[in-house]
């Protein structure tokens, strides 16, 4: 059976039960970057990654109903009606 590749904007799960995303590769350190879904960021290396897959500790999963809670977005509210920001401001 092929590795399970980590693909830049994917979201994955430990089979213990961890959301997470991957934010980064580097091909030259042999790394990848995960953010879970609370925001923390984990580094792992590519080796990790293939021998957990092997044992079928990492599975593909869905991107969290609101996975706009780990990567700091306003909420819908602040946005205009035409999809566009707006500036939030006390006045």
């Amino acid at each position: 059976m092929s590795a399970l590749k980590p693909v830049i904007g994917n979201w994955y799960r430990f089979t213990e039960g961890d959301v997470f995303e991957i934010v980064a590769l580097d091909a030259d350190d042999g790394t990848i970057e995960l953010q879970y879904y609370d925001g923390t960021i984990e580094e792992m290396d590519i080796e990790d990654w293939n021998s957990q897959c092997e044992l079928r500790e990492i599975e593909t999963a869905a991107a969290p109903e609101d996975w706009t809670g780990s990567v700091d977005v306003d909420s819908e509210e602040d946005a205009n009606s035409d999809g566009s920001w707006r500036s939030v401001s006390g006045s």
